[in-house]
C-alpha cells in the first residue's frame, strides 16, 4: 500500500472468501498532532458519501451508518487487488 487512496475501488472479502463490497472511503480522526485512521467505508451509501452526499453530521437519509464502515483493527491484510477482513465482519445492513 502506498497511500490511503489507493484503498479506495478495491474489493473487500473476509478470510473465508465471501465478498463485501468495494472500499469507497477511508475513515479517520483527527487528534492533536496527528491523524488516526479509524475504518474503511464501503456499501452504496458509503460510494455517495465519497461524493460529499450525505457526509455532513445532520439526519439525512443518504448518511453512512457504522454497519457500512469495517474498524481498522479488523483488517487482516492488504493484497494487491483486494483488502481481506475478519470472517466476523457483516455486509453493509446486516448489523
Amino acid at each position: 500500500m502506498r497511500t490511503l487512496s489507493s484503498l479506495c475501488g478495491r474489493r473487500i472479502v473476509t478470510e473465508s472468501g465471501e465478498a463485501l463490497g468495494r472500499c469507497h472511503d477511508v475513515r479517520a480522526e483527527l487528534g492533536a498532532s496527528r491523524l488516526r485512521v479509524t475504518g474503511l467505508v464501503l456499501g452504496r451509501k458509503g460510494h455517495l458519501e465519497h461524493f460529499g452526499i450525505g457526509a455532513q453530521a445532520s439526519a439525512s437519509s443518504a448518511r453512512v451508518r457504522d454497519t457500512d464502515v469495517i474498524p481498522w483493527k479488523d483488517i487482516v491484510r492488504f493484497e494487491a487487488d483486494r483488502i481481506v477482513v475478519r470472517d466476523s465482519v457483516r455486509r453493509p445492513g446486516e448489523g
